[in-house]
Parts: C-alpha cells; structure tokens; sequence
C-alpha cells in the first residue's frame, strides 16, 4: 500500500531511522540542497515565514537566525511537531499540526519556503494557489523538491548500497511512484521540471530563479563523495515572487 505525506514519520522506528539519516553530517540535504535554499533565499529579514512540511523544526531556527521575524510551520506529523515544539521553544514561532491538504490560509507571510516535501502531494495546483493567496505582494515562493530524473523511476531505488548507476525513465509521465526508502514503502508524485514551472506560473508566479544544487567541493570533506554528487542532479529548487 505504501505510505502517503507525514503518516510514516509517526512510526517510531521509521522517525528514529529518518532523523539519524537526515541529520547525518554527510547528508547531501546538508552538503547541497540545504546551502542552496538558504542562498536562494538571501537575507529573512523582518519576514513572517510559513514553512510547508516544517519538519523537526531546525530550519525554523536558521531561518529565524537569518533575521526572520516570526516563524510558522505546517507538519503533518504529530511526532515531527512534538519534536519541532522543543527544537523552538521560547523563540518567535508556531507549529500547526495539520497536512498541507488541510492548511487554510489565515495570515499573511513575505516569505514561504517548502523543503523537500511538494513531491509528496498529488495535486500540487490547490496548494500553490493557497500558498499565492497567503503572500502579500512581493512576496517569496521558494521550494526544493526530489530532481525529476530521481522521482521517474523507481528501478534504482531498489538497489542497495550506494548507486554507481541511476535510471531514467518514463519522464514525461506524471504521477504516483511507489518507492522504498529507510525499510518501508512510500508514496511519492512525479512531475516533470517542465511540470513544475507551470504550476507556478499557472498559479499567477514570477519564476525568479531556478536551480538543481551543484555541489560545492569546499562543501565536501571526502573528495569520492564529491566527485559521486557530481554525477547526478538529487535536487530542484524554484524560487518565484508574488507580483508587485
């Protein structure tokens, strides 16, 4: 069957295996998409930030650090919330326990950032409408999503150890995969970069910026590892703007 969104961060095995592969030093999260968002986003100064699938609550704290004024964040998992309330408690923030299906837009923020979770959802179009209509004008849409080239196929995923060799196919064919990953089957949805591009554009966006976080080797300690990151896109980031 698989598991859909947040559901298998409340399994307590699963949710220890995440945060210890997450949080691994080594982490390409942390090694390349991570320095690219935060590069992307530049300065958060004065900016009410949403985040979309806020996680355990440690970007909150960078961006936060970054001079944003006040931090909220959306997570479907009960465990990640929990896990977020105490990574940010006594700081200028919040975290709502709900899916981003379910999320409403109240308030209205100057930035909100997503990070390696829209490929998740199924329908995308509902949500970055939403995400338009919570951001004043001039407002920052930036998110990071599993690289296109990575989500067609699923025939690598089943391989152990790691890839010398990826497979690409069925690219232009969007929709459900079903993917192993840390133990257990999730679900995941395709879509192309092309695909991607329209739905904010469709949404009323101004695509600012586009990137696929080239590794930086200063960013590497282990010049193998380095050279293997280099092979293959893992990440795709937008950055787009609510027009004046």
């Amino acid at each position: 069957m698989g598991y859909h969104g947040p559901e298998a961060y409340d399994q307590q095995e699963f949710f220890q295996k995440f945060q210890a592969r997450r949080n691994r030093p080594e982490s390409p999260n942390n090694k390349m998409e991570g320095p690219a968002i935060m590069d992307m986003i530049g300065s958060a100064h004065q900016n009410r930030v949403l985040d979309l699938g806020s996680g355990d609550g440690r970007f909150g704290v960078e961006l936060l650090q970054n001079g944003g004024a006040y931090y909220t964040g959306i997570e479907g998992s009960l465990r990640m919330v929990e896990e977020a309330r105490g990574v940010l408690k006594d700081l200028s923030a919040s975290i709502l326990n709900q899916t981003l299906e379910e999320w409403r837009p109240i308030e209205t923020y100057d930035l909100v950032v997503s990070r390696m979770v829209l490929h998740y959802i199924d329908d995308l179009s509902p949500l970055v409408s939403k995400v338009y209509r919570s951001l004043g004008r001039g407002g920052r849409f930036i998110f990071s999503v599993q690289h296109p080239v990575i989500t067609a196929s699923v025939k690598s995923a089943h391989e152990a150890g790691k890839r010398s060799h990826w497979i690409v196919d069925d690219y232009f064919r969007e929709g459900v995969r079903k993917e192993p990953w840390i133990g257990e089957e999730v679900v995941k949805y395709h879509r192309s970069i092309d695909q991607y591009v329209k739905l904010v554009r469709n949404a009323g966006f101004l695509l600012e910026d586009l990137r696929e976080a080239e590794p930086i080797e200063d960013n590497f300690q282990d010049p193998e590892e380095f050279n293997r990151r280099q092979r293959i896109p893992l990440f795709l980031l937008i950055s787009c703007r609510k027009g004046e």
